[in-house]
């Protein structure tokens, strides 16, 4: 399989793909990457998605923060990998639109004030309706339920497996997050900002005027994560690894 290095000291781990008889090819080569092997942790592989879309992606544990990497050592994914004994996992992305740009995220859709010192106002709208009134706070998080393990769960104490969540951050009044379908259209209306709009842990933002719109949707694209198929990991392999924040797992008797 033709294999693209991803990730602070990736270079490392060549030597243990050649010997699993990977071939490594560079970023534009003539023969494209088959899968992108990702070395580090949970933000490696957004920013490997942001930069190889559309790729499947292999995650190699570099960092202690790895909640998606396999309990097997690298070594042993590698072995399991080359032999086809995976699973590829289709993950849904979000997409925001606002003055004629266009931002995916893997994880969710952060709209932020700007100044840390003062609130923003907005309204919302789910489908065309609208969500209560004007909302004072420092903006939401729109998370997949992959996205839903991280911010959006430092505000909500929950996570989902299904669907698109809302988070509001900070608001000034009680406004309980929301689970929707992952067919839903939200639009966010900037009434007093500025606002700072962003995906994932992308580097580059987009600033919010007032009355300045951005629609929020689930993404025509996908991600995708090769996991290796393991005795002691169960088959949802994702939802476990969701659930793991809510509850402890036991890897000796895989309950």
């Amino acid at each position: 399989m033709r294999a693209l290095l991803f990730g602070d000291h990736s270079e490392t781990l060549r030597p243990l793909l050649e010997r699993h008889g990977f071939t490594l090819v560079e970023s534009g080569s003539t023969s494209p990457a088959e899968l992108v092997v990702c070395h580090g942790g949970d933000g490696t592989v957004l920013r490997a998605e942001h930069e190889h879309p559309g790729i499947p992606k292999l995650l190699l544990r570099g960092s202690r923060v790895c909640k998606l990497c396999s309990k097997l050592d690298n070594d042993e994914v590698l072995k399991r990998v080359s032999e086809g004994q995976y699973t590829i996992h289709k993950l849904l992305k979000l997409e925001a639109r606002t003055k004629g740009t266009v931002l995916v995220g893997m994880n969710d859709i952060i709209v932020h004030n700007a100044d840390a010192r003062h609130g923003i106002r907005y309204r919302l709208s789910v489908n065309g309706e609208r969500v209560g009134g004007e909302i004072i706070g420092d903006g939401i998080v729109v998370a997949t339920p992959l996205g839903s393990t991280g911010y959006y769960r430092s505000i909500t104490d929950s996570f989902f497996t299904n669907g698109v969540g809302v988070a509001f951050n900070n608001s000034t009044e009680q406004s309980d997050h929301i689970v929707l379908g992952d067919d839903s259209v939200i639009e966010l209306t900037v009434t007093r900002g500025p606002a700072i709009a962003y995906a994932d842990n992308h580097s580059s933002s987009i600033t919010l005027a007032d009355s300045d719109k951005i629609l929020i949707k689930k993404s025509d694209a996908v991600a995708q994560l090769i996991v290796p198929e393991a005795e002691h990991i169960l088959p949802m392999y994702l939802i476990r690894t969701l659930a793991r924040l809510g509850r402890e797992w036991s890897a000796e008797d895989g309950s």
